[in-house]
This record gives C-alpha cells, structure tokens and sequence, in this order.
C-alpha cells in the first residue's frame, strides 16, 4: 500500500481508512480531494470508514461522491430508524449494532451509502471496528473484484454476527434463568431478571427485524449493485437475521411461559401449605372443645365426681385426635 505521510495527516480523525480497490486488490489510500477522480477509473471503488463525522467534512463527501441531501443529513445524525433508501444511482442504508456491556447491550448505527463505484460506511455510538471486516475482504480479491457489493455484504455480515454473538450470551443466561423459575419458592430477583432478560430480547428483536428486508430489498432490486454472483452471501446474512429474530421470539415466549409455571408451582404451594395448617387447625379443634366444656364452671356436672371421668375425656380425646389425623393424611391433607 503505497501511503504517504502528508495523505494521512491530511485526514481528519473521523477518517478511519480512505482505500481505492482495482479489480480487488488495494490500490492506495486517497484523500477527499483526490476521490471524485479515482473513482472514475475502470474497474476501481473507494472503500471510505468514518466515524461521527463533522458537518463539513460530510459536505465535502457529498460533493465527491454526488450525494443526496437527505442521505447526508440523515448520516449527520443518529437515532434513525434501520432502513434501505434509494436516491438516485445510490443506495443509503441505516443498520443497527449492538454491543454486550455486561448484561446490558449498548446500540450503536452504521450509516452505509453504497453506489458502483464506493462504499462509506459512518459509524455512531456502541460499534466494533470494520477492520478486521476490510482485512477478512481483502484475502478474497475475487469477490471483492465485483465491486463494493461484496464490501458491503462483508459489514452487514459482522453487524448480524454480532447479534448472534449476543444472543448466545443471552441463550446460556435463559437457561439459568428458567432452572430458577422451575421452584416452588417465590424468587423476586428471578423474576427481574425474567423481565430484564425480556427486554433486552425484545430490543434484540426490534433491531435485526429490519436487516432481513433490507438483505431481501439487495437481493430482489439491485442487481447493478449486488450481482446475481453474490446473492448467495446477502442469503446467508438473511438467513442469520431470521435465526436472531426467531430465537429472540422464542425466548421469550418460554420466557413468559415459565413465569406462569412459577407463579403456578407458588399457589399450588401455598395451597398445600394451607390444607396442612387447615388440617392441623381441625385435629386442634377436638381438644380444644372438650378441655374448654370441663373449663366452665358448673357446680353440678356429673362426670367431676367420677374417678374414670378424667380418663375417660383424655382417652376420647387422644382417640379423635388419633382418627382425624388418620383421615387427614390418607385423604393428602397432612
């Protein structure tokens, strides 16, 4: 790679990487000033990485490449929707990243302008280098000799890896979490972690849904920038966005299901608490009816008299006891 020492301190920090490709092998570095010409020669794409650009440096990419307004403005600015626009000759796409912080994930966007002679890719908040992605695309110059749509199937690919990354994360701590909720013990904090596992998921969700129509919208209207040869990988991409979409979903429906099982596993055992002190309450009672009849003070109450009186009462106590307890423990009570 031929770069001089004046073209790198002549980009600004925003500039990750500015390379020309010709028939997929590096070129050189270009600077903003030099694209609009490299990109007119033959078979040659400009590969340009930024990061949260400044207005006018975006102005001058406008003017280099002949880039939409609302394109511009739209990539001047963060929180947009995922979407695929075209404006012209050119295509904008929005995509959401995502990174795992602990048990949190932080999103991020890359703003993609793709035409037949360039890629930019503009990256705002939580988002992994596109260097190792640039790296992994140059050791295929055959498919990076198609031109940019092989660049940017190589960036979509690593955003929805991530998502998977993410969501294998997300898999192990759902199992956990379900062994958990499978106790007949009430457990708070595994409940906020259900519901925090949920909504974690359901961001999950909301953000790869909109990759499959945008794989899907490469694959059906844009043959001059995706050829028919590379469809194949925008498919794969595809297909892994269906998988982050289809496992979040289902997550979090078992997820759902197994709260309902735990607050079911909790009520049948408070019932069974309660039939235990219910029955406990009801062998209580016998002796506590009679002890409190020979309690009351009458004067004439024939069996005070009787010397087999006493015995008599505490054996027919002990024998009501006894029968209740017998009834109670067969009938599952006790």
């Amino acid at each position: 790679m031929n770069t001089s020492t004046d073209e790198k301190k002549s980009q600004p920090d925003s500039v990750i990487s500015s390379v020309a490709y010709r028939n997929g092998k590096v070129m050189q570095q270009v600077t903003i000033e030099d694209i609009s010409e490299v990109i007119k020669e033959p078979d040659t794409f400009v590969w340009l990485g930024l990061v949260q650009p400044d207005n006018d440096y975006m102005r001058q990419i406008q003017e280099e490449f002949s880039l939409h307004d609302l394109a511009i403005e739209d990539a001047l600015t963060a929180h947009q929707r995922p979407k695929i626009e075209q404006y012209g000759e050119s295509l904008f796409i929005v995509a959401k990243t995502a990174q795992l912080v602990g048990d949190v994930i932080k999103y991020g966007e890359t703003h993609l302008f793709v035409g037949k002679n360039f890629l930019i890719t503009v990256r705002h908040g939580a988002s992994s280098s596109y260097a190792q992605v640039r790296k992994h695309a140059e050791e295929c110059p055959d498919l990076l000799a198609k031109g940019p749509g092989y660049a940017l199937y190589a960036v979509l690919d690593v955003i929805v890896d991530n998502y998977l990354t993410i969501l294998h994360e997300y898999t192990q701590q759902f199992q956990q979490i379900e062994s958990r909720m499978f106790q007949s013990d009430f457990d708070q904090n595994a409940v906020h972690e259900v519901y925090r596992l949920r909504r974690e998921l359901l961001s999950l969700h909301n953000a790869a849904l909109p990759m499959g129509d945008i794989c899907n919208q490469l694959i059906q209207h844009h043959e001059t920038l995706v050829p028919k040869s590379l469809r194949a990988y925008l498919r794969d991409v595809q297909d892994h966005t269906r998988q982050v979409v289809t496992t979040t979903d289902d997550m979090r429906e078992m997820l759902a299901n197994a709260m309902h099982v735990n607050l079911a596993l909790v009520s049948v055992h408070q019932n069974e608490v309660v039939q235990r002190l219910a029955g406990w309450g009801a062998i209580l009672a016998i002796p506590t009816v009679i002890f409190s009849l020979y309690g009351m003070n009458f004067k004439d109450m024939p069996e005070l008299n009787d010397s087999w009186g006493y015995p008599l009462t505490l054996g027919v106590t002990i024998v009501g006891c006894v029968a209740l307890y017998v009834k109670l423990k067969k009938s599952g009570w006790l």
